[in-house]
């Protein structure tokens, strides 16, 4: 039999890279192998032009304009051809951020070729330990990808459940709680409660701070000192820092501490669990007829049944961010722990950050489609409150209540006498307008409980949408 993994091209061994590639595929950019070596001589270059131009080493001609543009070039121009050309590099070196250093010296000599140059690339990776490259790579990388991508589909999907809101904001909906009938309420505030939440863990990610350090083996300056001891360092690192649009962390060990990303994570992963949450109750709602799959009739359902429309879509998001979260949360609780002053594990378990991203993109994905299938089926909801006129126990007796408590006669034990009323069995809308008929309530309150149905019966439902914030 011959072997899979011969093929050519590759196979891909993950689902993200084969099944779901297209939907994940502007993550590449930002979380991939490659991402973070263009990232790597992204901070190197950067960190080359800062030295010369500050004068920090003394006696080092700073960069010409065209020479710090040509070593951005380097940068912008990274593709197939550079990725092949560091991966050689890397099986001599064996070691990955060295083999960056060595690539860029290549281009340096020969953007400046001059033997009076020579002594330029030895300010290549001056000073660093490979965690300085890499942690302020990483969070130019996550930076990215939240920034450029995952939030701006996140962002778009809550609109669409945000646009869905308001426009089922009328259509009265019977309410479950523990699974059973309950006050009456609309679609559209149901599906407002779950985009409100999800606009406010969109905010929250929105504000996260991306940390960087540039401070040498554990975090002392102590090489920078040696070679330049006239320098400022602190005040350099902090410079150098903030002007790649990260926070400088002053304090920390061979590595920055990855807090941030613990924070970050644990965000996305709120939101991946109310999304998974809203897949669960539009999965039920579409369970319940409430809402009809009536766009992609193309879509086989069954091989065997040929009436089924599936709700794979929102089964789909649901395990997905099932794998994004169980990613997220490995993410956070490991990254903050790291042996005394620097021990290898977040080197590995980083590079699964893109996999996390992956899984919650697709879902993402996956649940916008699914929304953009469903029409509403207001019959369907209004069948299912004209079959549960008990629902309105609840405002008979609070009315009652109110009349006891104002002393007007005849409103004695009014829970209870709903409950032997309406406890475990049906009744009619002729049931309850007889009841309340015989209690001697005041006229208007009479008109106004006889008139009452669970399809009005909706508070304040409709006006709540107005306080949805995304």
């Amino acid at each position: 039999m011959a072997s899979l993994a011969d093929a050519t091209p590759p196979i891909a061994l993950g689902a993200l890279d084969g099944r779901y590639r297209s939907a994940v595929a502007p993550l590449v950019d930002h979380l991939s192998e490659p991402a973070l070596n263009r990232e790597r001589i992204r901070v190197e270059v950067e960190w080359l032009i800062f030295l010369t131009t500050h004068q920090v080493v003394p006696g080092v001609r700073a960069l010409t304009d065209d020479e710090q543009r040509q070593l951005r070039q380097v940068v912008d121009d990274f593709g197939a051809a550079e990725i092949e050309e560091l991966a050689t590099i890397e099986r001599e070196t064996q070691h990955d951020v060295k083999a960056v250093e060595y690539f860029l010296k290549r281009r340096l000599t020969a953007i400046a070729p001059g033997d009076e140059d020579r002594g330029l690339a030895e300010l290549i990776h001056f000073c660093c330990t490979s965690e300085d490259i890499n942690n302020l790579s990483y969070a130019l990388m996550v930076k990215g990808a939240v920034t450029d991508v995952w939030h701006p589909r996140a962002g778009a999907f809550v609109e669409s459940v945000a646009t869905m809101a308001s426009d089922l904001r009328e259509v009265p909906l019977l309410a479950h709680t523990h699974g059973q009938p309950a006050t009456p309420t609309t679609m559209g505030k149901e599906l407002a409660v779950l985009a409100h939440r999800l606009g406010r863990q969109l905010r929250r990610i929105r504000a996260a701070e991306f940390l960087g350090k540039l401070n040498g083996a554990t975090g002392t300056y102590g090489a920078h000192l040696a070679a330049v001891p006239g320098a400022d360092w602190p005040a350099l690192s902090r410079e150098f820092v903030e002007s790649l649009g990260l926070q400088w962390n002053p304090l920390t060990t061979q590595i920055e501490s990855h807090d941030w990303q613990a924070e970050l994570y644990a965000d996305l992963a709120r939101f991946n669990r109310i999304l998974h949450n809203l897949c669960t109750d539009v999965w039920t709602y579409i369970s319940l007829g409430y809402f009809a799959q009536v766009r992609g009739q193309g879509t086989v359902g069954s091989s065997t049944m040929p009436h089924k429309v599936n709700p794979i879509r929102f089964e789909n998001a649901e395990a997905n961010l099932e794998v994004s979260n169980a990613l997220f949360d490995v993410l956070s609780s490991t990254l903050v722990n790291s042996r005394l002053q620097r021990d290898l594990t977040d080197s590995s378990m980083q590079r699964n950050i893109g996999v996390a991203f992956g899984h919650s993109l697709l879902a993402i994905d996956n649940a916008a489609r699914g929304l953009a299938g469903l029409d509403a089926v207001p019959a369907a909801m209004a069948a299912d409150l004209d079959a549960n006129w008990e629902v309105l126990g609840e405002p008979v007796q609070s009315a009652m209540r109110a009349l006891g408590a104002q002393g007007v006669a005849g409103m004695e034990n009014p829970y209870e006498r709903l409950k032997e009323l309406t406890r475990g069995r049906r009744i009619t809308g002729d049931d309850l307008r007889e009841f309340v008929a015989g209690l001697g309530l005041p006229d208007d309150v009479a008109k106004r409980l006889s008139e009452l149905t669970p399809q009005t019966y909706l508070g304040v439902a409709p006006e709540l949408v107005d306080f949805l914030d995304v």
